[in-house]
């Protein structure tokens, strides 16, 4: 058993239930599991206090947490990915008859405004919809992991005592990213939203990375094989993953199983890691992250991930 154990968090699902479940085992160090219940909470933990060794995180904190210099270095292990055609609500007596509406109203945003469902959903605004995110009033129901991040001028915090989702079923808001609601008042700015999803992927190639893998820079500099090491653990249990997928052995698939069986019938390939493979999409969110004020200066895809994994592919 190898004597370097690195603590780690990472919530249990398909493409590292191997890991989790010590089917697949990294070559040179062992995982030392710490379970996070929600795993958000995780995220903070890490960007605020670098807690962990290794640690799942949303993709954008991660590129926020990175513009302000925070000692972690992510690796292009991308471990969830979704369409966020769906995240956007809408009050039906707001007159929103189109996304264009938009400008000019107010809309929730669950969370932070670096939040990656957030994120992409605005991105869908702009490239399908001709949205100016930048005419819409943000309203968030909760801070930053970021505590040193500064949002732009058109995003504000709720006021004290009131829900997002409140707000949105009375008509307070015109639209709210990332929450759920059960009013008649309230339905999908996007009809069919999976179908709307897997169209932009075949169009142009949108497939959203959501969660990707992050490693405290003192360990890396300590263990200069450390990075492509988690690289090719994440690699071979996802790997595990996507032939059971393939060879439809998933025991009681997962509405998640069933988005990545899709996804595959497109590109052959679910959930694939590595730059190369994502350059297309990791560019994207750059892209986005800029124009939504998420970072202030551009990045390229190399600087964000260690350089033993930037050629990577798994």
């Amino acid at each position: 058993m190898p004597e370097l154990k690195l603590k780690t968090v990472t919530r249990t699902q398909g493409n590292n239930r191997a890991l989790k479940d010590g089917v697949v085992t990294p070559r040179t160090f062992a995982f030392d599991f710490v379970e996070v219940d929600p795993l958000i909470a995780a995220f903070r933990r890490m960007v605020r206090g670098n807690e962990f060794d290794v640690c799942e995180m949303a993709i954008t904190t991660y590129i926020c947490a990175k513009a302000h210099a925070k000692p972690m270095t992510a690796v292009p292990v991308f471990l969830v990915r979704a369409f966020h055609h769906g995240a956007i609500l809408i009050n039906t007596k707001a007159g929103i008859r189109t996304p264009k509406d938009l400008e000019g109203g107010k809309v929730g945003v669950n969370r932070g405004y670096t939040v990656t469902t957030g994120v992409w959903a605005r991105s869908v605004l702009q490239d399908e919809h001709g949205v100016d995110p930048s005419k819409i009033t943000w309203v968030l129901s909760g801070d930053e992991h970021v505590a040193e991040y500064r949002a732009p001028a058109n995003v504000v915090p709720i006021e004290k005592g009131k829900n997002i989702g409140d707000m949105l079923a009375s008509g307070e808001l015109v639209a709210a990213i990332g929450v759920e609601v059960k009013s008649p008042d309230v339905s999908p700015l996007i009809p069919d939203a999976l179908e709307a999803g897997l169209t932009a992927l075949r169009r142009r190639g949108h497939y959203p990375i959501n969660h990707t893998v992050v490693i405290k820079d003192e360990m890396i500099a300590k263990h200069p094989h450390l990075a492509a090491d988690v690289f090719d653990a994440f690699a071979r249990a996802k790997r595990r993953y996507v032939e059971d997928l393939k060879a439809g052995k998933i025991d009681k698939p997962t509405e998640v199983d069933e988005v990545h069986r899709r996804v595959m019938e497109i590109t052959g390939e679910a959930l694939p890691y590595g730059i190369a493979p994502n350059r297309n999409v990791i560019d994207e969110l750059i892209r986005h992250a800029l124009t939504q004020g998420i970072i202030s200066k551009p990045v390229t895809a190399e600087e964000l991930f260690a350089p033993s994994t930037r050629v990577l592919v798994g």
